[in-house]
């Protein structure tokens, strides 16, 4: 029965996980469109010129975000890995 249960909960927190990745999928293609939108705003005259910098700060804000997860990882896992020795 403990099996069963282990099972379902796991199965549980997959389809949650999941779920929020599909939830912030569709956050990230929304934020896409509108900055897309805007550096065309601003760079209406060249738009290649436009992509590029949209290419850059895309790049630079998702290395930043990729930096500080894994800092906070990293963290969390010193502070639990005493604990369980």
């Amino acid at each position: 029965m403990a099996e069963n249960a282990a099972f379902r909960i796991q199965v549980m927190d997959t389809v949650s996980a999941l779920m929020t990745a599909a939830f912030g999928l569709i956050a990230a293609l929304a934020w896409n469109e509108a900055i897309k939108w805007a550096v065309g705003q601003v760079f209406a005259s060249s738009p290649g010129v436009g992509l590029f910098i949209y290419a850059i700060l895309v790049t630079i804000l998702a290395v930043v975000a990729v930096l500080l997860i894994g800092r906070s990882i990293a963290k969390l896992k010193a502070k639990v890995a005493p604990e369980k020795k």
